[in-house]
């Protein structure tokens, strides 16, 4: 469980999946962030994740899913929005996850205004 990225997106403006990811034989559970630009659906992100974690042996599930707008110039990224096919994403988990994966950024934030 530890081999598995918690956060992998990219910069700009694109689309992102919240991923819970669980292992049967230790009970382990986490949740995972991935958002990429060349995505033009949140479906696409799962299909490309959901493979590389069964051959792990690890079982997902997407718990929904929104956008992100992320700056790294100005270390800034803000999170909003839903996904049609798996919901609005707890935007509070991805933020903490984000904040974790970048100590040093300026401002992690979400609403759940826009799309």
């Amino acid at each position: 469980m530890d081999s598995v990225e918690t956060v992998d997106i990219e910069t700009g403006l694109f689309k992102y999946v919240l991923i819970k990811v669980s292992d049967k034989q230790t009970k382990q559970e986490k949740y995972i962030v991935r958002g990429y630009n060349w995505a033009p659906y949140h479906g696409d992100i799962v299909e490309k994740i959901e493979p590389q974690l069964k051959a792990m042996k690890l079982s997902c599930f997407c718990v929904g899913g929104g956008r992100i707008e992320h700056d790294s110039e100005a270390k800034t990224i803000f999170v909003f929005g839903y996904s049609q096919g798996y919901g609005k994403a707890d935007h509070s988990i991805t933020c903490e996850l984000l904040r974790q994966k970048y100590p040093d950024y300026n401002k992690i934030y979400w609403s759940d205004e826009g799309y």
